[in-house]
């Protein structure tokens, strides 16, 4: 019976959860904390295997990265098709890509001259402790036979198959994946309306990968955690010491380009920096602890559209093409500052020829390193460039790890800064949307068209 009173229906409760930047930083924290618990607890049995919390952290945080670099393949494949297909509206697509292959190698060749600054001035082939018993030559090497070699597709899914004991693994090549999108998104659209259906399917297949996606990075937080404490856990800051000028060089140099070059460009071409590290930020921090630009590729694409107010059509184009070859910390800084230091710590005077050749490999050859393993293949390209001993590169393997969360955060930076910076030059940037992303954004639409009505009162 009705006693004549309005009730409202009880509104359902949400728990309102902290930014996504922020629970990143917690993540890192919290990441930290338990590394270094883990740490302290040492390792196990005469063997010295890692502790049950190290083991945890490597499984928590290697989880996500092959989690994320699942979904990246089918991802790249379907955006870039989708992206040529858009691109039919655009005017002036050719012009973007010039633009955009211009503006890599214009931060590509101010880094290096950065990175070379710096390996004169800190000498850290000179500076060291490190003994010279640990130089050995590395197992897989760069060169441009690779390069040309590597933008010929082995098969129509870019895979490349390798054995790891007694088992055969499987390994995507971003390079090749990225030339097969081009090579099929051109095809379709000369083949006019006979593709409609192709792309029709094409643009849903990519809106089913992308709700995938934006599941597994809502656990980015978690994964942060246990890369972040696995590294911590696995080498501590003892390995530091024999190169810590190196180290630091290499610190210094990826803080200058990420945090004064970036906004002195952005400055210059009449965009304000704080808006772009507020939208940026989220892309950035994952790099920083997944080590991998491919891994972050799709957070790197989102932060780019929706903070930055790059068209979808032009960055789902320029963001993939700069995770293969867009590499300012990989390709420019570390491999300058390594090759000084090889050379210095071998007695060997470079020439200003020398130093000319490390800029161009730093410019041209970022991309002889796509689908193979990153700064590594770079360096020894660099090096066998210069005909410096390949040896070097054993002397520095102990602070790799280290270095590669700075180099790929200043990579990720990169990837997302010039596609920004060609869409303001040409006019088709959203300012307003640049002027006001921020990481509250990245997940603004996402779960939307799921989420239950509020209920109505009675």
């Amino acid at each position: 019976m009705s006693t004549g009173t309005t009730s409202e229906a009880p509104r359902r409760s949400r728990l309102r959860l902290p930014s996504f930047s922020v629970q990143i930083v917690l993540g890192l924290v919290l990441g930290a904390v338990l590394g270094w618990v883990a740490l302290q607890m040492g390792t196990v049995g005469a063997d010295e295997n890692p502790n049950w919390l190290t083991e945890t952290l490597a499984t928590i945080g290697g989880s996500f990265v092959t989690l994320l670099r699942a979904i990246v393949p089918p991802l790249v494949f379907l955006a870039i098709v989708a992206s040529i297909a858009n691109l039919r509206k655009v005017s002036n697509a050719a012009r973007l890509a010039g633009q955009t292959l211009l503006w890599f190698a214009i931060t590509a060749g101010i880094s290096v001259a950065i990175g070379m600054a710096l390996g004169l001035i800190t000498r850290p082939g000179e500076n060291t402790s490190i003994s010279a018993d640990l130089a050995e030559a590395p197992s897989r090497t760069g060169s441009w036979v690779d390069f040309l070699t590597g933008l010929i597709p082995s098969n129509v899914l870019g895979l490349d198959a390798g054995l790891r004991g007694d088992s055969v693994s499987l390994n995507f090549n971003v390079l090749q994946i990225v030339v097969i999108a081009l090579v099929v998104g051109i095809a379709a659209l000369r083949s006019g309306q006979k593709a409609d259906a192709f792309l029709s399917f094409n643009a849903s297949a990519l809106a089913v990968i992308q709700k995938v996606l934006w599941w597994i990075i809502r656990l980015a937080p978690i994964g942060t955690l246990g890369l972040i404490g696995r590294a911590v856990a696995t080498y501590g800051t003892e390995l530091f010491a024999p190169l810590a000028t190196f180290a630091v060089a290499i610190y210094i140099g990826l803080a200058i380009v990420l945090f004064l070059l970036y906004p002195v460009l952005l400055r210059v071409n009449g965009l304000p920096a704080l808006p772009y590290y507020k939208g940026a930020w989220p892309a950035i921090q994952l790099g920083f602890v997944s080590r991998s630009s491919i891994g972050t590729l799709p957070v790197t694409e989102r932060v780019t559209e929706r903070n930055l107010g790059v068209p979808r059509e032009y960055a789902s184009f320029a963001v993939p093409l700069g995770a293969t070859t867009k590499m300012d910390g990989c390709a420019a800084i570390y491999p300058a500052i390594a090759a000084i230091f090889v050379a210095q710590f071998y007695g060997i005077d470079l020439s200003v020829t020398d130093y000319l050749l490390i800029a161009f490999v730093s410019v041209v050859g970022s991309a002889a390193t796509a689908g193979l393993t990153g700064a590594l293949v770079m360096l020894t390209l660099t090096l066998s460039t210069l005909g410096l001993p390949l040896e070097g590169v054993g002397l520095l393997l102990a602070v790799d790890p280290i270095l590669d969360m700075g180099r790929t955060a200043v990579n990720v930076a990169g990837q997302a800064l010039v596609p920004t910076i060609v869409a303001k030059r040409e006019g088709i940037l959203d300012e307003d949307r640049y002027r006001a992303g921020n990481a509250e954004n990245l997940f603004a639409d996402e779960g939307t068209a799921d989420r239950e009505p509020e209920p109505a009162n009675a």
